[in-house]
């Protein structure tokens, strides 16, 4: 079943081509990486879909909502894209308490649904009176995940979620991903890190130029297209 479509969707700025892609369908249960240069248009692509800019031509669905002017979509994906997410005056439990009243969660539930994921916190997040502005790069990504994943989302949306994790935070996410994924949430991630992509995703859409230019299943052969291709730009 098609969870998530993109349909004939442009987008420039400045006359310069951001996006433009014919079609893109993600079933549900996929694990999806998204990978591309910088300025591929992987970024735009996910702010298109949670409607944060206008689209130039086409549309997009959740389900059966289109994205644009509407809103019930909003409870089936949760979204982490960069540190603009946060509400940095606010320590993280004030963050985490915040975002569980907009998904109708009480303190206790909130708290219960942190603690399904102990890999991504520890005391410098958990106990911490620290505002969030005061927290390291890595902490406020893993704020911003545990946010992302509480009132159990159908879809997962994460924009370079393994940037300025340590390789140790990096294999536990992966993890998490793959277990979340097992679990029946459709996740989609992009990431500059073909290799962890590589391990946990089952298909693969490289864009270049806001255009889908390869979309394939997983496999050692399309990996090494893919490794070609960077190598070649």
């Amino acid at each position: 079943m098609t969870i998530l479509s993109v349909k004939n969707v442009q987008k420039s700025f400045k006359k310069k081509q951001a996006l433009n892609i014919e079609r893109l369908d993600i079933v549900k249960g996929e694990l999806i990486g998204i990978v591309g240069n910088n300025g591929a248009g992987k970024t735009t692509l996910f702010r298109a879909i949670l409607d944060l800019l206008k689209l130039d031509a086409g549309v997009i669905w959740i389900g059966d909502d289109v994205v644009a002017g509407s809103a019930h979509w909003k409870k089936q994906l949760h979204a982490f894209l960069d540190e603009s997410f946060l509400i940095e005056f606010l320590n993280p439990n004030e963050y985490f308490e915040f975002i569980g009243k907009t998904l109708g969660l009480n303190k206790k539930q909130v708290k219960s649904q942190l603690n399904q994921y102990p890999e991504l916190h520890n005391d410098d997040i958990v106990e911490s009176s620290k505002l969030i502005r005061e927290l390291s790069t890595g902490s406020k990504v893993r704020v911003g995940l545990l946010a992302t994943l509480l009132g159990d989302p159908e879809i997962i949306l994460l924009d370079e979620p393994y940037a300025h994790l340590d390789p140790s935070s990096q294999s536990k996410l992966s993890k998490l991903i793959k277990q979340l994924n097992e679990n029946g949430t459709t996740v989609i991630l992009s990431s500059h890190n073909l290799h962890n992509v590589a391990q946990i995703c089952s298909r693969i859409v490289l864009i270049e130029g806001g255009e889908v230019v390869k979309d394939e299943k997983v496999s050692e052969n399309v990996i090494a297209e893919v490794n070609q291709y960077f190598a070649t730009e």
